[in-house]
C-alpha cells in the first residue's frame, strides 16, 4: 500500500517546472509525482470539452441565447475544420506528461533510494490510466487519432505522426490498462478521501476498461471487469435520500473516479459557467418530458439534475442544469460563492458501472439478471420497478438508453451513449439515431440534418485546419474533406 499526505488542494496544484523536458530534471520520486500531477490538472481543466463533447450533439440541451457560435454550428450539425471544438491540443497535452513518466520514471527509481518499485508501479498505473482515458476521448469524438506513445523530446519521435485507426488505438488502450491493472495494488490507498476519490486506482482503471470493451461490443469482458470492481466491495448506491450527496459535497460511496476542483485555490469547474450562470444552454424538452417531477414522478433524479422553478439572475422561472450549481435538490440553494465553481466533475460512479453490465448481459441474452441491475437502480430513485419486460435486446437497449439518460443527466455522457447504439450491430438502429437527433431541430433544418447524419463518419467531428497545416501526414476524415 501506497500513501500520500498531499492535500486536495496540494496534489492538484504541483506543476513541473519549465524545465521538464531536460535531463536535470529527472532525479527524485517528487518529479515524477509533479508530471504525474500535471497530467491530472491539465486533464481536469478541460471538463468543460468533456462536458461539451458529451452533450452538444445529443438530445439533452438545446441552444440558449446565448450560446456561441461555435457550439451552436456543432448542435446544428454545421460543423467546419475551423471550429475551435475541433482542436485537439489539450488532450495531446495530458499524453504529454504521461509519456514523459513513462519514459523517465524507470531511471529516476534506479537513483532515486526513497522512490521504491511499489510506487513507481502505481505511478506508471496512474500515468497509463489517464492516456488511456485521454484516447479513448479523442477516439470518440474523433475516431481515427494520431497514436503518440514516445514524447517529443525522445530523438526517435516523430512530430508528424499519421492518424492511426481507432479500432488499433482500442487493441492498445486495453492492453496498456491491463498492464496498468497489474501494477495498481487492489487496496491503494491515497491517504485522503479526495486523492481515493481523485487519483485512478484499482477501480477506475477496470472501470475504463469495461467502459472501452462495451463501447467494442465485447460484453463478456465488460462483465469480467466490472466483476473486478465489484469483488472489491467497496462501492455502493447512495440511498435515495443521499442521491444529491454524488454532487455535493461529492467523493461519495458511489464515487470511483472524479476530477477534484475548488476554487478557492483557483482549480474551477467550467460547468457551472456552462450549465448555470450564462443563457449558454436551455434544456431540451425531451429532458424536461424526462426529468420534469411534475410530469414524469422523477424526484429524485428530477429535482437532483434541474431547476425548472426559479431563476436568480433575472427573478422569474426557468430551467437550468441543476448538478453543477446546487447544494441540495430543491432548485433554490445555490452553492456559496467561495464553492460555487468547486463540483467535481465525474467520470465513473457506480451507477454507471451497473448500468454497464445490465447492458452487456441484455446484449448476450440475460434478460432476467439485467432487469434486476435495472430495477435497483430504479429503486434507489424511488421509482416503480419496470414488470412486464420484452424478453429481446432492442427492448433493453431503449430501457438502457432511457434509464442512463435520467441517471447521469448533463454528466457528459449522453452523445456517446447514443452513439454506442447507433453503432451497434452493424449500424443496424442508424435511422432509429438519426430520428433522435433531428427531433429537436427546426422544421426547415430537419431534412438537410438527417442528409448529413446518413453518413456515420459525419457522428465524428473533423480535424482542426490548423492540425493539417502543421502536420503534413494527417488526412482529414472523409466527410469534411469537402472543405479542403
Amino acid at each position: 500500500m501506497v500513501a500520500f499526505s498531499y492535500s486536495c488542494e496540494e496534489w492538484l496544484e504541483v506543476e513541473p517546472d519549465q524545465g521538464l523536458i531536460i535531463s536535470e530534471y529527472w532525479t527524485s520520486k517528487e518529479d515524477v509525482k509533479a508530471t504525474l500531477m500535471a497530467a491530472y490538472r491539465n486533464f481536469a481543466l478541460i471538463n468543460d470539452e468533456m462536458f461539451l463533447y458529451g452533450e452538444l450533439r445529443a438530445d439533452m440541451i438545446e441552444a440558449g441565447s446565448d450560446i456561441l457560435s461555435r457550439e451552436s454550428k456543432i448542435i446544428n450539425s454545421n460543423i467546419t475544420p475551423d471550429n475551435a471544438l475541433c482542436r485537439w491540443n489539450n488532450f495531446y497535452t495530458v499524453i504529454h506528461h504521461c509519456n514523459l513518466l513513462l519514459e523517465h520514471s524507470d531511471e529516476v527509481q534506479k537513483i532515486d533510494p526513497n522512490f521504491t518499485v511499489v510506487t513507481l508501479k502505481a505511478y506508471k498505473a496512474e500515468a497509463l490510466y489517464l492516456r488511456s482515458l485521454a484516447y479513448f476521448y479523442l477516439v470518440r469524438v474523433f475516431k481515427d487519432v494520431p497514436l503518440s506513445l514516445k514524447s517529443s523530446e525522445t530523438d526517435d519521435a516523430s512530430f508528424y505522426i499519421p492518424k492511426t485507426e481507432s479500432e488499433i488505438i482500442i487493441d492498445t488502450l486495453i492492453s496498456n490498462l491491463e498492464i496498468a491493472v497489474s501494477y495498481m495494488p487492489k487496496n491503494q490507498d491515497y491517504g485522503s478521501l479526495e486523492e481515493n476519490k481523485g487519483r485512478a486506482g484499482y477501480a477506475a482503471i477496470n472501470a475504463l476498461l469495461a467502459d472501452i470493451y462495451l463501447w467494442n461490443f465485447d460484453y463478456a469482458k465488460s462483465i469480467e471487469m466490472i466483476t473486478r470492481i465489484e469483488e472489491l466491495e467497496k462501492y455502493v448506491l447512495l440511498p435515495p435520500g443521499n442521491w444529491f450527496d454524488i454532487y455535493y459535497p461529492g467523493n461519495s460511496l458511489e464515487g470511483i473516479f472524479e476530477f477534484q476542483f475548488d476554487n478557492v485555490n483557483n482549480l474551477n469547474n467550467q460547468t457551472y459557467e456552462l450549465t448555470y450562470n450564462t443563457n449558454r444552454f436551455n434544456v431540451s424538452d425531451y429532458a424536461l418530458e424526462l426529468l420534469n417531477p411534475s410530469s414524469s414522478s422523477e424526484i429524485i433524479r428530477g429535482k437532483g439534475s434541474l431547476c425548472i422553478n426559479y431563476n436568480y439572475h433575472n427573478d422569474k422561472e426557468a430551467e437550468f442544469v441543476w448538478k453543477y450549481c446546487g447544494v441540495n435538490p430543491d432548485g433554490r440553494s445555490i452553492r456559496p460563492s467561495t464553492e460555487n465553481k468547486s463540483a467535481n466533475y465525474i467520470i465513473y460512479r457506480y451507477a454507471d458501472i451497473l448500468l454497464m453490465k445490465a447492458e452487456a448481459l441484455s446484449q448476450i441474452g440475460q434478460y432476467a439478471e439485467a432487469l434486476i441491475i435495472i430495477n435497483e437502480i430504479r429503486a434507489r430513485a424511488n421509482m416503480p420497478a419496470v414488470t412486464n419486460a420484452l424478453f429481446s435486446a432492442r427492448y433493453f437497449e431503449d430501457l438502457i438508453l432511457n434509464e442512463r439518460a435520467k441517471e447521469f443527466a448533463y454528466e457528459g455522457k449522453r452523445w456517446f451513449d447514443l452513439m454506442r447504439m447507433g453503432r451497434r450491430d452493424n449500424f443496424a438502429r442508424k435511422d432509429e439515431l438519426i430520428d433522435i437527433l433531428i427531433k429537436s431541430a427546426p422544421a426547415t433544418q430537419k431534412r438537410i440534418l438527417a442528409t448529413k447524419l446518413v453518413d456515420p463518419m459525419g457522428w465524428y467531428l473533423p480535424i482542426h485546419e490548423t492540425e493539417l497545416e502543421r502536420n503534413a501526414n494527417l488526412v482529414q476524415n472523409p466527410f469534411y474533406q469537402q472543405y479542403n
